[in-house]
């Protein structure tokens, strides 16, 4: 029976390849901007003809879909993008950068209808380089062509740090097949993630658990990572480790030698990148946790039964501070930053004559709620509503609350020109 499932390898580009790999990074990010843009533009214009009575066929289209918006790429590059051709950069990543685009439009549609389970969705934002560089190539354009080389369409045969014999022989045999690729850049490392569709049957039966083994049920927690109630009457805590905290220390000395540095200079680029890799070791902590937790409990119990929770609502009834992402999700590694320095006070409280004091007496003084202004100090300042997040706890100050109580799924989820941006503070 076939599976699908992700399996990662990291790569080991010469200067070259790197360089390469970074301009593809730079298109993808390109053509998703170019697609949001030419959205917004054609959802305005379609509002207008609205506003003027225009109905039917006369309206503006809107291209929602893959192939529409990967057509307004193609007439449009060549006179906006002209380096596009000159770099010979591959044609298969804008392909799926608009994928991606009509991927994000689509569940922000669904959401807004109701449709789409799990928590509502935004309207898809501008990227920037600072939200991370990575570009995708679609069924196997890129793949393993030894167990320790990948070849990448308009880069080249790049090495791998790990060995792929996993994989490689596995697709000698048609046992697997890539579906995509995903190359992805974090702290000046590179790694390349495959999509597969595999047959896991024989793994499946080599590492099934014994039919003896005890059933169990799991419970998670706020303070305790996880309880663990078998079937004989046994009890076993799973305690997280702390990775946020063991690097508090260094991650303040990095962020106060990144905060002197003169910007954009080379001390400036080695500060940014040590604190990108005490991030990435942090963030792959959380991960190799839940790896073997996970691992460990499939491989030793025969049945295992998982509470569904709303944590959210748990911490609400109870009054507790907001939870801390699980350690190795998708939003404790992106989003595994740390307090700025200067703001190590649990309450949250800016000092006096600070900025943030600053703007949040403004702010408190002013007649017109903060979601509704313009400008610079419409945003709550990070110092004021920074949630301190770690695996044990977390804190924040009930002071940065919105001065009246809103739903918050009224202001997310807008169309082009009417969203109200929300801040993050977890």
């Amino acid at each position: 029976m076939s599976h699908k499932q992700g399996i990662r390898f990291e790569l080991a580009p010469d200067p070259r390849q790197a360089i390469l790999m970074g301009r593809h990074a730079g298109l993808s990010r390109v053509v998703e901007n170019f697609c949001l843009e030419t959205v917004r533009k054609r959802w305005s214009q379609r509002k207008a003809e609205e506003s003027y009575g225009i109905t039917g066929d006369d309206l503006t289209k809107v291209p929602w879909s893959a192939p529409a918006l990967e057509k307004e790429w193609r007439a449009a590059h060549a006179e906006r993008f002209p380096w596009f051709d000159e770099n010979k950069l591959s044609s298969r990543v804008p392909k799926e950068a608009c994928r991606m685009r009509a991927a994000g439009f689509a569940n922000y549609l669904k959401s807004r209808q109701g449709t789409r389970k799990g928590p509502r969705v935004g309207f898809p934002s501008w990227r920037k380089r600072k939200h991370g560089s990575r570009f995708r190539y679609d069924a196997d354009r890129a793949k393993p062509v030894a167990p320790r080389t990948v070849r990448l369409p308009a880069i080249g045969d790049v090495a791998v740090c790990e060995d792929m014999y996993w994989l490689t022989s596995r697709i000698a045999t048609g046992q697997a097949r890539i579906l995509a690729a995903t190359i992805r850049e974090q702290a000046g490392r590179w790694w390349i993630s495959f999509q597969i569709e595999v047959d896991r049957d024989d793994t499946n039966q080599r590492h099934q658990a014994d039919t003896e083994a005890p059933a169990c049920g799991i419970d998670l927690g706020l303070k305790t990572f996880a309880v663990i109630r078998n079937d004989d009457g046994s009890r076993e805590e799973i305690h997280a480790p702390k990775p946020l905290k063991a690097a508090q220390r260094a991650l303040r000395r990095a962020n106060r030698k990144l905060a002197r540095a003169v910007e954009n200079s080379n001390n400036w680029a080695k500060a940014r990148r040590r604190v990108a890799a005490l991030h990435l070791r942090v963030a792959d902590r959380r991960r190799d946790f839940l790896h073997k937790a996970t691992t460990r409990l499939t491989r030793t119990k025969s049945a295992i039964a998982v509470e569904t929770l709303n944590v959210n609502g748990m911490v609400k009834t109870a009054g507790l501070p907001a939870p801390s992402p699980m350690p190795g999700s998708a939003s404790s590694s992106a989003s595994s930053a740390t307090r700025p320095t200067g703001t190590a006070r649990t309450s949250g409280r800016p000092t006096a004559g600070s900025p943030a004091r600053r703007r949040a007496g403004t702010a408190a003084g002013s007649t017109v709620p903060w979601f509704s202004r313009t400008g610079p100090e419409c945003v709550p300042d990070a110092a004021c509503c920074t949630t301190v997040t770690t695996t044990q706890q977390a804190t924040s100050s009930p002071r940065c609350s919105p001065p009246q109580a809103l739903d918050m799924r009224t202001l997310a989820g807008k169309f082009p020109g009417e969203e109200k941006r929300l801040v993050e503070t977890a």
